[in-house]
C-alpha cells in the first residue's frame, strides 16, 4: 500500500469512528488531543487500526506513537 493511500484510509476511518473532522487529523498532531482519547477509548483505536489494516500494535510501541505522523510510519513499516 503506497503510503499516501495509507494516511488516507488512516485518516478515514479515525475520523468517522471518533466523529471529528479529517481535516483535523494533521501529520504532527498529538493523537490523544486530537481525538480526545481517554485510556478505554485509547483500547478502541489500536483494535480497530490492528483490525483494519491486519497489524498487531505491541504496548511498548504504543508509547512511541504520539502523532499521527508516527502512527503512519508504524504502519507503513508493518503493512
Amino acid at each position: 500500500m503506497e503510503k499516501n493511500d495509507l494516511i488516507a484510509k488512516v485518516n478515514s476511518v479515525l475520523a468517522e469512528e471518533f466523529e471529528v473532522e479529517e481535516s483535523i487529523i494533521t501529520p504532527d498532531a498529538n493523537i490523544k488531543k486530537t481525538l480526545e482519547l481517554d485510556s478505554l477509548s485509547l483500547v478502541d483505536m489500536v483494535a480497530l487500526i490492528e483490525n483494519e489494516f491486519g497489524v498487531k500494535i505491541q504496548t511498548a510501541d504504543l508509547a512511541k506513537v504520539q502523532t499521527f505522523e508516527a502512527l503512519y510510519d508504524y504502519l507503513a513499516e508493518r503493512v
